[in-house]
């Protein structure tokens, strides 16, 4: 068998574990374990390879303290993710990955509990391909722009296939020392859109799917037998995901005035319109509007502005040479201490300390 998909994760922060290890649900000697030192948190990493193209990740751990995370761009990668502990718990979401570099914030004293579902080529242009089959037309079409500007910004020429974007980006994934990271890349408007392309890729574990990841993480058996039965269940979870996504587009008509109004939102960052005012302009009153945020993005309209503020004010902390002060002013806060809050109690860092961190990772 061929190398398996793996995270790469820094030599500080994993080191190499046993298949035997008491706190794993079930291994094999066969599975690639990376366990977090004592001093640093509690908790492990399971890497579970079934076929060339196929993997099962299980992330169970809780650090100490926060960590800002520089992971290397993963390539020819496709993940189904499903979060069962930690912030966004009981969602899940599907995530490509074409060589870009990500920075991320690990919170402390919070378990990290997913598990996940890894592919690559050829599974990964399946998947990726029944993935955009099922969303809308216009999400494709937004999609599929940015799939555009990431072949171009990788020195590819302009493909007008899926076919060809996904071949020309996963093709030309840069060196480890050269990747550029997503909010490097995109342009103000192709990262808003991209955000909201998460937030419909984004859809909560039914039922069923938590049925499935319970015989995964409970699995009886080992050797061949064992890796059958989970490969089994790993492309069931996938298809109940896509199901999902279907099912999710069957209703999005009667949705479309949350679509709206969290457009409106975006695009009225530093001005945002009342509740009672944001529910007249998408015809529909305080209370339907409230739930259908709630059904939607699993919050408050308010609750996802400034989630959406403070992804922003992520990517300006990253990119750009604006001050703090500067940043919450360009993301609608009025003063510096109220963004500095909001930042905090999401990433569990103050904005300075992130942006400072980030700044020392890359160089």
């Amino acid at each position: 068998m061929k190398t398996p998909l793996v995270l790469q994760y820094s030599d500080d922060w994993f080191v190499p574990g046993s298949p035997s290890d008491s706190r794993l649900f079930h291994a094999d000697d066969a599975d690639q374990i990376e366990v977090c030192p004592s001093q640093l948190g509690q908790g492990y990493c399971q890497a579970i390879p079934l076929q060339d193209d196929l993997a099962i990740l299980i992330h169970d751990y809780t650090l100490n303290q926060y960590r800002v995370v520089d992971s290397p761009g993963e390539s020819n990668c496709l993940e189904f993710e499903f979060r069962l502990a930690g912030r966004d718990a009981g969602y899940s979401s599907f995530i490509p990955y074409f060589g870009l570099k990500n920075f991320g914030i690990k919170p402390a004293r919070k378990q990290y509990f997913n598990v996940e579902i890894w592919f690559k080529q050829p599974a990964l242009i399946t998947y990726f391909q029944a993935l955009m089959e099922r969303l809308s037309p216009q999400t494709r079409g937004t999609a599929e722009r940015i799939m555009q500007w990431i072949a171009r910004c990788q020195g590819g020429s302009s493909s007008s296939t899926l076919m060809g974007m996904l071949n020309q980006i996963s093709g030309r994934a840069k060196a480890p020392g050269s990747q550029p990271t997503l909010e490097q890349i995109l342009t103000d408007t192709l990262y808003a859109e991209a955000i909201a392309v998460n937030d419909i890729a984004r859809s909560p574990i039914t039922p069923a799917m938590q049925q499935v990841i319970g015989q995964i993480l409970s699995c009886p058996y080992q050797g061949a037998t064992r890796r059958t039965y989970l490969e089994c269940q790993a492309l069931s979870l996938v298809e109940l995901y896509l199901e999902a996504i279907v099912h999710r587009r069957r209703h999005e008509a009667d949705l479309n005035y949350i679509y709206q109004a969290s457009t409106i939102l975006r695009n009225q960052i530093t001005n945002p319109p009342t509740i009672a005012a944001l529910a007249r302009q998408v015809g529909t009153n305080r209370l339907t509007l409230t739930q259908g945020f709630h059904k939607l993005y699993g919050t408050t309209p308010f609750g996802y502005l400034r989630n959406y503020r403070l992804e922003q004010a992520r990517r300006l902390l990253m990119t750009s040479d604006l001050s703090v002060t500067e940043i919450a002013a360009a993301v609608g806060y009025a003063s510096r201490n109220r963004f500095a809050t909001a930042f905090r109690q999401r990433t569990g860092l103050n904005p300075k300390a992130f942006q400072m961190q980030v700044w020392q990772q890359a160089s």
